[in-house]
């Protein structure tokens, strides 16, 4: 039974920094290409980052230099390190897991075959 189970997020202020995590289980976690996505109300799915299995990470151009994506095979367990978060990265993320030919943020989010259930991001000003 595949699980992934996401952790971490909270409230914090403009300039502040938050770390996520997602605990994978029930599959070949190295194999995989991770991917952190978010999502506002009324607005799409946003993909954040995606990191390969060989751990060559891309990024949104909302978040980069700001976010970093890590992975760790030994824990089974993916990262998304926040740095001078801002209100508009305000959202419910979510760690997803696919496997692909290539793995790039680029690739849409139904493309994925498993899901966290969340873990809410809420910035203030």
């Amino acid at each position: 039974q595949v699980q992934l189970v996401e952790s971490g997020g909270g409230s914090v202020q403009t300039g502040g920094s938050l770390r996520l995590s997602c605990a994978a289980s029930g599959y070949t976690f190295s194999r995989y290409c991770m991917a952190w996505f978010r999502q506002s109300p009324g607005k799409e799915r946003e993909g954040v980052a995606a990191i390969t299995s060989g751990y060559t990470a891309t990024y949104s151009e909302s978040v980069k230099g700001r976010f970093t994506i890590s992975r760790d095979s030994a824990k089974n367990t993916l990262y998304l390190e926040m740095n001078n978060l801002k209100p508009e990265d305000t959202a419910m993320y979510n760690c997803a897991a696919g496997s692909f030919g290539a793995c790039y943020i680029g690739i849409p989010p139904e493309k994925y075959s498993y899901w966290g259930q969340g873990t809410q991001v809420t910035v203030s000003s």
